[in-house]
C-alpha cells in the first residue's frame, strides 16, 4: 500500500509536511494528519489536491 506524503503551500511553493500519511481528519477548521509511525500534525489549512497517481496531498492555509 503507498501512502501519502501531505504538503503545504508557503509563499508558492510546496513545503513538505508529513511523510506517510495515513489519516487526515478536519475537526474546528484544522487538519489533523496521522503517518503510519503514529506522528501527528495539525495544519490551519484546507484541502487544495489530492493525487493518488503521484501519493500527494496538497492543503493551503486558510
Amino acid at each position: 500500500m503507498c501512502e501519502a506524503h501531505a504538503f503545504i503551500l508557503k509563499d508558492g511553493k510546496e513545503e513538505k509536511v508529513l511523510e506517510s500519511v495515513d489519516l487526515v481528519e478536519f475537526e474546528d477548521g484544522q487538519a489533523k494528519l496521522t503517518s503510519i509511525f503514529g506522528e501527528q500534525k495539525s495544519l490551519n489549512a484546507r484541502l487544495k489536491l489530492y493525487d493518488n497517481s503521484k501519493s500527494k496531498i496538497l492543503f493551503e492555509p486558510v
